[in-house]
């Protein structure tokens, strides 16, 4: 298995959903736990032994470079300014284009900074890396659409039993969402030119090639679109870390 050593930090966004919680905060910086929702993610790519993160930053970008300023390493940290948003995708390529994200064919973490988990019993991470294989570009975790409380619409994706997704069509309730990680090779943005694009896009292009695999995340996961998510994720949260009370 591949000892992944970089990772880029999805966290330039505006939140706009989750305002007015993001008005003067950027959303990476709200609390779960009593820990910055960056902090989360950073911690658990400590833990997997990725030596450095890349934090792309646009909205409130001064709040988070002195945050992550103040964190102990590993991971190392280098935030990426962004002065217009890339979106997604935009901002991988942009840290690819600098030689932010390893050399050569390097696989690396794709996190989005307001995902939080739980593990199961193997390390999460773990698992998406024991998922890449030389016929894939990429890994992509998803978790259970009827295992969230908050309004996810009608899922994002069908697995075939191989693990292959399959984006769900018109009229259509997907079993799977996207849970904010991606295991990528450099071959997965190949070709495509410096500016704005979508994960989506890229992973529509994967996915057309057959290149493109799902793991079922197996532990906690927490979707945080608006506030209401944010307070419900704390009692989960809570109830998580401390059993029954009854």
């Amino acid at each position: 298995m591949t000892h992944i050593r970089s990772a880029i930090l999805l966290a330039a966004g505006r939140g706009v959903r989750m305002r007015p919680l993001t008005n003067s905060t950027p959303k990476p910086l709200l609390t779960l736990g009593g820990r910055a929702l960056l902090d989360h993610a950073l911690d658990r790519l400590g833990t997997a032994q990725v030596e450095h993160v890349v934090v792309n930053a646009h909205w409130h970008a001064d709040q988070l470079a002195s945050h992550v300023a103040g964190r102990p390493s590993p991971p190392a940290i280098t935030v990426r300014h962004e002065d217009q948003l890339l979106d997604t995708g935009g901002a991988v390529l942009a840290a690819l284009s600098e030689n932010l994200l390893g050399a050569g064919d390097a696989p690396f973490f794709v996190v989005n900074s307001d995902s939080v988990w739980l593990d199961g019993p193997v390390p999460t991470l773990t698992r998406i890396q024991a998922a890449l294989t030389e016929e894939t570009d990429g890994v992509m975790l998803v978790h259970r659409t009827f295992q969230i409380h908050a309004d996810v619409g009608f899922g994002d994706f069908f697995l075939d039993p191989w693990g292959i997704p399959r984006r769900r069509r018109e009229r259509e309730v997907a079993p799977y969402l996207y849970a904010g990680i991606t295991l990528a090779r450099p071959a997965l943005f190949a070709g495509l030119p410096a500016g704005e694009v979508s994960m989506n896009a890229i992973w529509d292009r994967a996915l057309a090639a057959k290149r493109l695999t799902a793991v079922v995340h197996d532990g906690l996961w927490f979707h945080l679109t608006r506030p209401d998510d944010l307070e419900e994720a704390e009692h989960a949260l809570m109830a998580q870390l401390t059993g029954p009370t009854t």
